[in-house]
C-alpha cells in the first residue's frame, strides 16, 4: 500500500452546475487528505501540455477548447492508492454509464462533459501534478488528527 497523491480537476461543467462542494466533499468523506486547491480560469496553452498524450487524437482540439471555456478547480489529493480510489469514485468516462454511487453515474449524463479528471497512474499524476502546481509551496504539507479514523496507521501506514 502507498500513500499517492494525485491531481483531480473539477471540469467546467461541475463549475458552472456548482457542483465543486458535492464533488470536494465526496474526496474529503472517502478520508482522501486535500493537499492543495485552487479555482483558475486555466489558458489553452496549458490544456495543451496537460493533454499532449492525446496530441494525435481527434478530440483533442476539442477537449482543450472545452477544458480552457470555464474556471476550472484544480485539487491535489493524498491517500493510500488515491490514485485508483479517485478513479474508482470519478466512474467511467461516459457518465450515462457509469455506476450508481460514482461522480459521474450520480451527478452527470454526457460523455464528453464528465464533471472530473483524474491522473491515470503514477506517473501521470506526477507530471500533471507539476503542471497545475509547479510551484511546491503550494501544497500543504499536514497531517489531519483524523488519519487514525481513516487508516489502521500500525497496517497501512507503516
Amino acid at each position: 500500500m502507498a500513500v499517492q497523491r494525485t491531481l483531480v480537476l473539477l471540469k467546467p461543467d461541475a463549475v458552472q452546475r456548482g457542483l465543486v462542494g458535492t464533488i470536494l466533499a465526496r474526496f474529503e468523506q472517502k478520508g482522501l487528505k486535500l493537499v492543495a486547491l485552487k479555482l483558475r480560469q486555466i489558458p489553452a496553452s496549458t490544456f495543451e501540455k496537460h493533454y499532449e498524450p492525446h496530441k494525435e487524437r481527434p478530440f483533442f482540439a476539442g477537449l482543450v477548447k472545452y477544458m480552457s471555456s470555464s474556471p476550472v478547480v484544480a485539487l491535489c489529493l493524498e491517500g493510500v492508492d488515491a490514485i485508483e480510489v479517485v478513479r474508482g469514485m470519478m466512474g467511467a468516462t461516459n457518465s450515462r454509464k457509469a455506476a450508481p454511487g460514482t461522480i459521474r453515474g450520480d451527478l452527470g449524463m454526457s460523455f464528453s462533459n464528465n464533471l472530473v479528471h483524474g491522473s491515470d497512474s503514477a506517473e501521470s499524476a506526477t507530471r500533471e501534478l507539476a503542471i497545475f502546481f509547479g510551484d511546491k509551496s503550494e501544497l500543504c504539507e499536514w497531517s489531519p488528527v483524523t488519519t487514525p479514523w481513516v487508516y489502521n496507521v500500525a497496517e497501512e501506514l507503516s
